[in-house]
């Protein structure tokens, strides 16, 4: 991928964050919506959007219905926005890295020791100290 192509990636992520947080009012939309990732092809004529929904199965069928409606609207937008000589035609992907990210963190988690037992190792300086105690004895 070459530097322009990356930058042009970056940057149509940012402008379609920013158009779907401000111009779009789909309640559809309503959820935690993340544009994760944008790779343009190399004539700039198509951009795979890749999107995280945060919600249920059914909210995240509502929220690309929502951005397969909303399409036209942030094509003409970024249009106006960037200063290249074509604008690509969106295609949204889903990306379900963040909910796995989620997952993992909940699993590990639950696989951590208790907080009591963070306690436990300050008490372990306690322990220390009862030897100190033992030899005075």
């Amino acid at each position: 991928m070459t530097r322009r192509t990356e930058r042009i990636n970056d940057l149509l992520r940012e402008e379609l964050s920013d158009l779907l947080r401000r111009q779009v009012k789909d309640p559809r939309l309503g959820g935690l919506v993340t544009v994760t990732e944008v790779e343009v092809s190399v004539d700039l004529r198509h951009a795979r959007v890749f999107v995280s929904v945060m919600g249920s199965e059914e909210e995240r069928e509502d929220a690309f219905r929502a951005l397969e409606a909303a399409r036209p609207f942030l094509r003409r937008e970024l249009g106006k926005r960037l200063s290249t000589r074509r604008t690509p035609d969106l295609s949204f992907r889903r990306d379900d890295s963040l909910e796995r990210g989620a997952h993992l963190l909940s699993l590990i988690e639950e696989a951590a020791p208790p907080s009591s037992a963070k306690g436990g190792s300050a008490s372990g300086g306690g322990q220390a100290g009862s030897q100190e105690e033992t030899p005075s004895s």
